[in-house]
């Protein structure tokens, strides 16, 4: 491998049929071969996190001295280390690019990357180009974590110490909210394809000349960076019109759109500088690459060389402006006052130069305070002016600096809460009282009585609904949910509201003739409630009637949301366009579809039996989609749908059926036909043999198929059930925590 690009030669990244990728893409033993395997130890359940497994994080983050944390972290910003000393005599702009960095993985097509797990400390995110030279921002950090122990979390005080950093030099922050909980091991994260990190010539994600259009759910434009590749597109530095495209595309997928966009990068790049003092080839490895003396360090230079301030992380070098440690208007006033030339750093990057620069204009030399450099703009920076649309922004901040100012702060904490789902998740003395649309704010709900709950379901059982739609209805409402960022979920009612309401899955005509009936019938319960208390209904029914009595306890309390409270734009990502549990497909994916149901699965929060128990309840209840590609019964192994029974695993596991491909399904779906008639008995779909052909689903299957094994499958089935219709109640989990 080499150490710089990390490409790797030889060797198909993915698994599977030819043309079809996995999920996962390249994995970390991909990129680092040698890298110590420590997965044995996480079987059979084992955990990686060191602490109880009831410890209460954000119970123990409300005991802290904020003030004292946050007086610890501003002394740290001029506590220049030997070891690897502060530009400017200030680590401010090196800890606003640790957290931006930790928080800007997030994207919205799933949720997944931010801040909210610390996963900037493991790899592949530790090694990234784009996160050079964190490592030491880290372990600067270090001394402050190890004091105020598992009281704050790594991934708290990340975005805290970013914070703090602003404030120190002047700038403006809207608030701040931890509660972020740490991980102790890398999260399965699909990144892209590429065989090679970000480098010159390497191919961006977007060609259009090609038809190449960012790659759903990745938001970054080349493997290993966090947003763009800033000498332009491919490290083209003439491609103003693609530069534009790129940046609007990938902010726009983790949820930024032009005015945030042109805040962040205007605010964010009035602090600090950009490194590129020497050749790229005079660098070692990554952290996760580096010789085991190193201790983590990666990109090790000469000590020599770092006290001089000759250090290489993007290999672009230069401050944008003239008063790097501390907040101002320099950065619009320097782009907009000046003619840029293209040079390149000393690194060989491309960069723009002010040209006839006057010399109070130049910044301070990182290292020497009494000499004066000329200042930069990346191939990004240049598109704030010369974008039409990005130059409206930029100009109206200019003349306005107290709404830059407001626009930046507020662009800040949404790109560092952004994945913290509800703000109840907020913990500490500077949550802002401001509800945020972006927030989803649902209103408080009333807990109805017991009794108003038994005679509402007994209205919802006479209401001629069927127990199939009833499910779809629920599942429709609370499925949405996902624990990557906290989105979705039943509580607020957003099935009722533009755009869920009309997503294909959830056959919409259908749905919109079950809600009308819940909300006849509903009286002072909220929408929210009545669909999730009619999905129970509907589940206690049908295992009564299949000789089961269960009791489905999902919470109530819920609130109704309105079209104000909800950006649409921002849930449109949320549409599943492939939901296994109702065996939906929209179209063929070039990801195999049972490992799209694997990671809805994981985004709900559910565990294999979990997963292979609602597959097999929603199938014998019926709850399948009509408008899925293969048909409205397809998947329903059973004939009495609308019961709530094992058959699904009874009959898809018996050796007396013979499997077959439909032509024209592209592996899609399937025929099953009585191995001695030779008589067709059922349709499915490869979402629903893979529990038959898969082992390790299979041997779950069996449990539930046995003899004995339909009341454990019930069991399961119900208690995921509850957990999925129960998976957003952050209103109630969170609520001890604000008393």
């Amino acid at each position: 491998m080499d150490a710089k690009t990390g490409s790797i030669s030889g060797g198909c990244p993915f698994h599977g049929d030819a043309g079809t990728r996995s999920l996962l893409g390249r994995t970390n033993k991909d990129w680092w071969p040698d890298q110590l395997e420590l997965g044995i130890l996480k079987e059979n359940g084992r955990r990686a996190d060191p602490h109880d497994e009831d410890f209460d994080y954000a119970e123990a983050f409300n005991t802290v001295d904020y003030k004292a944390l946050k007086a610890d972290l501003t002394a740290l910003m001029t506590d220049s280390k030997e070891w690897w000393p502060a530009d400017y005599g200030h680590y401010g702009p090196f800890m606003i690019r640790m957290a931006w960095h930790a928080a800007g993985t997030y994207r919205t097509s799933d949720g997944r990357g931010g801040a909210s797990s610390g996963q900037q400390r493991f790899a592949p995110l530790n090694s990234w180009p784009d996160n050079g030279n964190l490592d030491k921002a880290r372990r600067l950090l270090w001394p402050i974590k190890q004091k105020y122990g598992k009281n704050v979390s790594w991934a708290d005080l990340f975005v805290l110490a970013g914070n703090v950093a602003i404030e120190s030099m002047g700038g403006p922050t809207f608030g701040f909210g931890g509660g972020r909980k740490d991980v102790y091991e890398p999260e399965m994260v699909y990144w892209g394809t590429e065989e090679e990190w970000v480098n010159e010539g390497v191919e961006t994600r977007i060609i259009p000349d090609e038809g190449k259009a960012l790659e759903t759910p990745l938001a970054a434009i080349q493997m290993g960076l966090i947003y763009v590749n800033p000498e332009g597109p491919g490290g083209n530095p003439h491609d103003d019109e693609g530069m534009a495209r790129d940046m609007r595309e990938t902010f726009a997928r983790m949820a930024m759109n032009d005015e945030e966009t042109v805040a962040l990068t205007a605010g964010g790049h009035t602090f600090g500088k950009c490194h590129g003092a020497v050749p790229a080839d005079q660098l070692s490895g990554s952290p996760e690459s580096e010789a085991l003396e190193l201790m983590g360090f990666g990109w090790a230079t000469n000590p020599e060389q770092i006290e001089k301030g000759h250090i290489t992380t993007s290999g672009i070098e230069g401050a944008w402006t003239n008063t790097p440690n501390h907040w101002s208007e320099n950065y619009f006033r320097l782009l907009f006052d000046y003619d840029y030339e293209l040079v390149q750093s000393p690194a060989g990057a491309n960069q723009w130069q002010p040209i006839n620069q006057k010399e109070e204009d130049m910044a301070p030399d990182a290292r020497d305070p009494s000499k004066k450099v000329p200042t930069m703009m990346t191939t990004a920076d240049m598109q704030l002016k010369r974008d039409p649309e990005y130059r409206k922004i930029s100009e109206r901040f200019r003349k306005d600096p107290k709404a830059f100012e407001d626009a930046f702060a507020r662009a800040w904490f949404k790109l560092t809460h952004r994945d913290m789902g509800p703000k109840v998740r907020y913990m500490g003395p500077e949550v802002p009282e401001e509800d945020l649309i972006w927030q989803d704010p649902v209103p408080a709900g009333t807990t109805p009585s017991d009794s108003d709950v038994s005679a509402f379901k007994s209205k919802v059982l006479d209401s001629g609904l069927t127990v199939a739609e009833l499910v779809k209805a629920a599942w429709a409402s609370a499925s949405t949910y996902r624990n990557s960022d906290h989105r979705g979920g039943a509580n607020g009612a957003r099935v009722r509201l533009a755009p869920q309401k009309d997503w294909a899955v959830n056959d919409p005509e259908e749905l919109s003739k079950v809600l009308s009936k819940l909300d006849e019938i509903r009286g002072d319960l909220s929408m929210a409630d009545a669909i999730v208390l009619a999905g129970a209904a509907a589940i206690e029914k049908a295992a009564k009637d299949g000789g089961h009595t269960v009791s489905v306890d999902v919470t109530t309390g819920r609130g109704d949301a309105t079209d104000e409270q909800t950006d649409a734009e921002s849930f449109e990502p949320l549409e599943p366009f492939a939901d296994g549990f109702r065996n939906y497909l929209k179209t063929k994916m070039t990801v195999k579809t049972e490992e799209l149901l694997v990671d809805r699965a994981h985004l709900l929060g559910l565990s294999i039996p979990e997963m292979t128990a609602l597959v097999g309840g929603m199938r014998a209840l019926g709850a399948v989609s009509h408008h899925a590609a293969h048909g409205d019964r397809i998947g329903v192994l059973t004939d009495r749908p609308g019961t709530l029974s094992n058959d699904f695993f009874v009959n898809l596991l018996d050796m007396g059926t013979k499997w077959k491909t439909v032509e024209d399904s592209g592996d899609e779906e399937y025929v099953g036909t009585d191995r001695a008639t030779g008589k067709e008995k059922w349709h499915a779909t490869r979402t629903d043999l893979v529990f038959g052909s898969n082992s390790q689903l299979r041997a779950i299957s069996e449990v539930f198929a046995e003899n004995g094994g339909e009341a454990k499958f019930i069991e399961t089935f119900v208690s995921a059930w509850t957990k999925v219709m129960d998976a957003d109640r952050f209103d109630i989990r969170c609520a001890k925590y604000h008393k």
